[in-house]
């Protein structure tokens, strides 16, 4: 297998990017008419030139971010709107952005909280049989996972390890061969394979899970979810402990990144339905925590 030089710019797919810029375009220019706007008068409100809008709407202009910010502003959307790489949104999900967009936080938690009692999945009916460990690594996820199976008398999993199964290949050679974007869907497939066996398990998932929203989605809805969590000083400790010492090779930093990784993770975390704290404990003394927290039955 050929390997990518290390610092080595990923090749461009450059019929992705044709395709990209046609959907941007397309995107665009139903935008400007479902407003009644003329190329013209776009490029008035926008201090955009009209050369670029019309290569834009033809698909074949690369327009800076800046420009293009100001063409949403004028149209009166926001930027991720033009750009974004799904297909149009349908009007029913364009008014619920809007409802939503009104909302404070804490009306938004009721809300989700609302809609995903109303449209759970099949899968969810066997929600409590399942229990899936989130959290950075060094929390404790896999020590702790594996004594909580034992003593419920079912099988733990490792995702990463399902991932693995999934692509049938090492996770190394995943990222090597379909990068990032290509280990998340088989995330999202171990994930969905998993839960649709309606099997009862102990799941440990991978630190950056919460980042990938489908995936974490699925997660919630289908699995009680802990978040296990320790002071970034016992994650550390227990990563170097386990032989990996890439986190000190740049040790004057490696403190501050870890502390800036945990709090950018945080509010995600936090959506677990319980969370348990393992720092300065034994496996065991954490095992007897969290089994106090499980629901029964």
């Amino acid at each position: 297998m050929r390997q990518q030089a290390p610092g080595a710019a990923a090749p461009h797919d450059t019929e992705a990017e044709a395709q990209f810029l046609a959907r941007l375009g397309e995107r665009l220019r139903t935008l400007r008419m479902r407003r009644g706007t003329t190329q013209g008068d776009l490029s008035r409100r926008s201090g955009v030139s009209l050369r670029y809008i019309v290569q834009l709407e033809a698909g074949s202009g690369n327009i800076s971010v800046l420009l293009l910010r100001r063409v949403a502003l004028a149209l009166g959307v926001a930027a991720e709107e033009l750009i974004s790489a799904g297909a149009e949104q349908p009007v029913e999900r364009v008014l619920l952005d809007q409802f939503l967009g009104r909302l404070a936080p804490h009306e938004l938690t009721e809300a989700r909280d609302l809609l995903a009692h109303r449209f759970r999945r099949p899968e969810a009916a066997s929600r409590l049989g399942r229990i899936a460990l989130i959290g950075l690594r060094g929390a404790g996820k896999s020590s702790l996972g594996r004594l909580l199976a034992a003593a419920r008398g079912v099988p733990f999993l490792e995702l990463d390890q399902e991932v693995e199964r999934e692509g049938r290949m090492e996770l190394r050679d995943i990222f090597e061969t379909v990068g990032q974007d290509g280990f998340r869907r088989l995330e999202r497939a171990a994930l969905e394979r998993l839960v649709g066996s309606g099997q009862a398990a102990v799941i440990a998932t991978g630190g950056g899970l919460v980042a990938a929203a489908p995936s974490f989605e699925l997660l919630l809805d289908t699995c009680f979810t802990v978040w296990v969590r320790a002071a970034p000083e016992e994650h550390m400790r227990r990563v170097l402990a386990q032989g990996d010492t890439r986190p000190m090779r740049d040790n004057r930093r490696a403190m501050d990144d870890l502390r800036a990784i945990l709090a950018s993770r945080e509010a995600l975390y936090a959506k677990a339905d319980v969370a348990l704290d393992t720092s300065g404990r034994t496996p065991e003394e954490s095992l007897a925590e969290l089994l106090a927290l499980l629901p029964r039955g």
